[in-house]
C-alpha cells in the first residue's frame, strides 16, 4: 500500500499520544485512551489483506509505522507487540472460513496481549500453565507474568501445554471473563506503563477452535518480535532528534565559552544535533531493511518453493539480531548526546 497515504491516517493519532507521553511516564498511567484511540482507527488491522477491510501494510511499512508511533510514545508499540504477532501467525494460516474470523476481530479493532512467559523457577522447554478439553471447550489454568499489553487487551495470546496429549499450544483466551485475572505489577527494568504484570488463568473457557498447535505457528516468529523491538528504538532515536532539536531552538542564552551569541547558532552545538540527526536515521533505516527479508518470508509461506521460505527465514533471524547489535547502539548514543 502506498506508505504516506496509510501514515497520514494515524499521524494525528500519534500527535495526540505524544502530547500526554510525559505524563503517563511521570503518573505510571497506563496508555488506554491512546490504545482505545489506535483500535478505532483499525491500526490493529494494518497487516490484514485490503480485501478483508485491513489496510495490507508489508513489515517494512508495519515497522516504519511502529517508528512513528514509538517517536510518540515508546511504550505504546511494545504494548501491541503480542497483538501484530497474533496477526502475522493468523496471516501465515492456511486460508479458510477461520482465518476470515479473526481477520473481521482485527478489523473491528479487537487486540491482543502476551502471555507466554513462567513464573518461577522453570527449565528451558518447560510449560506449567494447562489447557484441558472441558465440555467440548478448553480450560485454561495457570500463572504468567510479562504479560505485555494484555490489560487492554479483548484477548490473550497464551503459550500453554494440553493435558490430553501432551503437545504445545497457543490458546487464544478473551479477557473479559470470570477465569481470567490481570495485574498491574510489573516492576522490571524500563516498560513503566505497557501493562506488563501478572496474568492468572482459573479454569479460563477458551473455545474448541481458538486453540492451536504451537508447531504450526509462523517461523519467523523470534525476528518479528525483535522488529517491533528495534522499531522502539529507532522511535526513540527520532524522539530524541525531535526534543534536541526543541530545546535548541528555544533556548535563549549560551554557555559561558560558546561560539555564538544563542545556542542554536553555536556550531559545536549543531554539530551535535546533526549527529542525533543522523542517528535517527540510520536506526529508522536499518529497522525497515531488516523487516525485508520477513517480508519474503512471509510472501514465500504459501508459495511452491520450500527452500526459498526457509532461506528467508534464517535470512530474517539474522538481519534482525544484526539490526539489533546497531540499532540499540544509536539509540543509546543518541539519548546519551540530548
Amino acid at each position: 500500500t502506498d506508505y504516506e497515504q496509510l501514515a497520514n491516517r494515524f499521524r494525528p493519532i500519534f500527535e495526540r499520544i505524544a502530547e500526554g507521553a510525559i505524563e503517563r511516564e511521570r503518573t505510571r498511567t497506563l496508555p488506554h485512551e491512546p490504545i482505545a484511540w489506535l483500535k478505532e482507527a483499525g491500526f490493529g488491522a494494518v497487516r490484514v489483506p485490503v480485501e478483508s477491510g485491513g489496510a495490507g501494510a508489508s513489515l517494512p511499512q508495519l515497522v516504519q509505522l511502529l517508528i512513528e508511533l514509538a517517536a510518540a510514545d515508546s511504550n505504546v508499540p511494545q504494548a501491541l507487540r503480542g497483538h501484530f504477532a497474533f496477526v502475522e501467525d493468523r496471516l501465515n494460516a492456511q486460508p479458510g472460513p477461520q482465518r476470515d474470523i479473526w481477520f473481521k476481530r482485527f478489523v473491528a479493532g479487537e487486540t491482543f496481549g502476551n502471555a507466554w512467559t513462567e513464573v518461577g523457577d522453570v527449565k528451558i522447554g518447560d510449560v506449567i500453565t494447562q489447557v484441558s478439553p472441558k465440555d467440548g471447550r478448553w480450560a485454561l489454568n495457570g500463572h504468567k507474568y510479562y504479560s505485555t499489553g494484555s490489560i487492554s487487551a479483548d484477548w490473550i495470546d497464551v503459550y500453554a501445554r494440553r493435558t490430553d496429549t501432551g503437545a504445545d499450544v497457543i490458546a487464544a483466551v478473551r479477557t473479559a471473563q470470570p477465569g481470567v485475572t490481570l495485574h498491574d505489577d510489573w516492576d522490571g527494568f524500563g516498560q513503566r506503563t505497557t501493562g506488563s504484570g501478572t496474568s492468572i488463568f482459573k479454569d479460563a473457557v477458551v473455545e474448541a477452535d481458538d486453540v492451536f498447535d504451537f508447531s504450526t505457528r509462523f517461523k519467523y516468529q523470534t525476528a518479528f518480535y525483535q522488529l517491533v523491538h528495534l522499531a522502539t528504538l529507532a522511535g526513540i532515536a527520532r524522539a530524541a532528534e525531535r526534543d534536541v532539536a526543541q530545546q535548541v531552538a528555544g533556548r535563549k542564552r549560551i554557555f559561558s565559552t560558546g561560539n555564538a551569541p544563542i545556542a542554536r547558532q553555536d556550531p559545536q552545538i549543531q554539530q551535535i544535533v546533526g549527529q542525533i540527526s543522523a542517528q535517527a536515521y540510520a536506526a529508522a533505516a536499518v529497522a525497515v531493511r531488516a523487516a525485508e527479508p520477513a517480508q519474503r518470508a512471509y510472501l514465500a509461506r504459501f508459495g511452491d518453493d520450500p527452500e526459498a521460505e526457509k532461506a528467508a527465514n534464517i535470512d530474517a533471524e539474522i538481519e534482525s539480531a544484526q539490526g539489533q547489535l546497531v540499532i540499540a547502539d544509536l539509540a543509546l548514543r543518541a539519548t546519551a548526546d540530548l
